[in-house]
């Protein structure tokens, strides 16, 4: 089935609707000009108490490697914003972490492995997707890790040893959507950003902007997670300001 990320190409079908009149409404959805959705998958709701995700490596030579557990944080069905180390107890992370390089292995991945999670509220870890690329709650190693995501993915796929996924700093990484371009191709007022001593900004350069389109994101580190939690509050009210 197509889509299903970000919140595309989903339907929430609500306690008491018909399923008939919501397939029948999910059937003639414009979700893309060129394949109307014509087919899905049902899904149960899960209701859970956090998001997660471990990135992981493995190389031709079977050597693989993890990065941290992101906590990640999700608005209108997009990540919003990705922190690590993830706000768990020690026995969730390594659970998630071990689950995740289970998967890495028993697919024989050779380069990077997204692994997202859902914990339940009864402490259950349930995987929802695996994306087999760089992934965007691994943008943060790109500052805050020994070895960033992009780097260990060539280093993977080449059969080079892999690099270090320590975590040198608490992180957190903000998504930059487009609805925060004053005009498609009218970039904001980064100068919110940049006053962050602590702030990385990364732009994809994308020629447009459109809501909900991922344009870049930043990293803002700091000696704690409360820190760098607060810092990257106030860039996002100052991009908000910009906006305004």
């Amino acid at each position: 089935a197509e889509f299903g990320y970000d919140g595309k190409g989903q339907r929430k079908i609500e306690p008491g609707e018909d399923a008939a009149a919501a397939w029948a409404d999910w059937a003639g959805a414009p979700w893309s000009p060129e394949a109307p959705a014509r087919r899905g998958v049902l899904e149960g709701w899960i209701d859970f108490a956090a998001e997660l995700s471990v990135v992981c490596a493995r190389s031709p030579h079977g050597e693989t490697a993890a990065f941290p557990v992101t906590e990640n944080e999700h608005e209108d069905h997009i990540l919003s914003r990705s922190l690590a180390p993830g706000r768990f107890a020690p026995e969730i992370l390594r659970a998630a972490t071990a689950l995740a390089l289970a998967v890495t292995e028993e697919l024989q991945v050779e380069g990077l492995l997204g692994v997202e999670m859902f914990l339940t509220r009864d402490g259950s870890l349930l995987i929802n997707e695996l994306a087999p690329r760089p992934h965007n709650s691994g943008h943060l190693t790109m500052d805050a890790c020994v070895t960033g995501q992009f780097e260990q993915h060539v280093r993977a796929v080449c059969g080079l040893p892999l690099g270090a996924t320590t975590l040198l700093s608490p992180a957190v990484m903000v998504n930059l959507l487009g609805q925060l371009w004053p005009a498609p191709e009218t970039a904001p007022d980064w100068r919110p950003v940049l006053r962050e001593p602590s702030a990385k900004l990364h732009l994809y350069g994308k020629a447009k902007a459109r809501r909900g389109r991922k344009m870049g994101h930043v990293n803002i580190l700091a000696p704690t997670l409360e820190t760098a939690i607060g810092r990257a509050e106030a860039v996002r009210r100052g991009l908000a300001r910009s906006e305004s």
